[in-house]
């Protein structure tokens, strides 16, 4: 059982398909679980609530630990701008645990995964995408992450709108003797469609479709020969290389000889070594002195190592 007196944390990454949460204590990690997303512009309350209570009741059983034993939350997410998100986490938790709850960025927990308050750069890289960089005096810039509409150079939803773009520029450089690349086939095959005009009139549909879910067939593809795929993923790197680039740009503005190392997250760049290939050739050939880091980061550490250290 635990221990009377001791303190405890928890620690939440609150991701757009499903929130990773950890409870620790000053020294170890007692007990972890994925739950369905608790992020308020995705779900509505009563289904966020549910998968709250869902993952700290697991995690409670795991533990021991009483929620009311707790002493501090960290909350990753992103939307912490917006009020309803902020207030919401602040209502349901306060229902739940004791203590006090810190709320910050999902990219700000992955950078402190990484570095503990350290100097860094970090891209993201899965749905969507962002970048952020902290030089050695805790300054902080971000560039990037606005959304799909946009940005989001390089995510998951990126590389699959400019397959289809890359796709039909390939049948219009080829004029009346155009070869659909396999590609084509692929997602005509996926989305169940079969004629060009059938696919025209899917992906210009509103709402869009799921563009993001089309990055398997362009990873499966490209691993084929397919020249079209290839070159998405290929861009996608060279998208998230320049970004982190503005990242470097700012950072030596302040202090010029900085190059802190970089960090990487999220399934795009967990999963397809084109790309973070590609990301890592791009920026070595401006700075051949930049590491990037082995893996990727395990974001929720990151709140942990707030909630740990009450840090805003």
């Amino acid at each position: 059982m635990p221990n009377a007196g001791k303190e405890y944390f928890l620690a939440i990454d609150a991701g757009g398909t499903k929130t990773l949460m950890v409870l620790a204590d000053q020294e170890n990690e007692l007990a972890r679980t994925t739950t369905g997303s608790i992020k308020r512009l995705r779900v509505g309350a009563d289904e966020a609530m549910q998968n709250l209570e869902a993952g700290l009741n697991i995690l409670v059983e795991q533990s021991g630990v009483s929620p009311k034993a707790i002493t501090r939350t960290c909350v990753g997410t992103s939307g912490v701008s917006v009020a309803m998100v902020v207030d919401w986490i602040h209502d349901a938790l306060g229902k739940l645990v004791s203590g006090k709850v810190l709320i910050c960025g999902d990219e700000v927990i992955a950078l402190d995964g990484a570095f503990h308050g350290g100097p860094g750069t970090l891209v993201i890289a899965g749905t969507g995408q962002n970048t952020i960089g902290r030089d050695s005096t805790g300054r902080l810039v971000g560039i990037g992450g606005w959304g799909p509409a946009l940005g989001d150079e390089g995510s998951g939803l990126w590389i699959g709108q400019q397959a289809l773009r890359r796709i039909f520029r390939s049948l219009d450089e080829q004029g009346s003797d155009r070869t659909p690349p396999r590609l084509m086939q692929c997602i005509m095959d996926h989305w169940k469609l079969h004629t060009v005009e059938e696919l025209v009139g899917y992906a210009n549909q509103t709402p869009p479709p799921d563009f993001a879910a089309l990055t398997p067939l362009v990873v499966a593809c490209a691993n084929e020969g397919d020249i079209v795929a290839a070159g998405v993923l290929r861009s996608a790197g060279e998208e998230l290389a320049a970004l982190l680039l503005l990242v470097y740009k700012q950072l030596r503005k302040w202090e010029p000889e900085t190059l802190p190392p970089v960090a990487c997250t999220g399934s795009v760049l967990q999963n397809i070594p084109q790309v973070r290939d590609s990301m890592t050739a791009t920026l070595q050939a401006v700075y051949p002195e930049i590491k990037v880091l082995p893996g990727v980061v395990d974001a929720v550490l990151g709140a942990l190592w707030r909630a740990r250290n009450g840090i805003e």
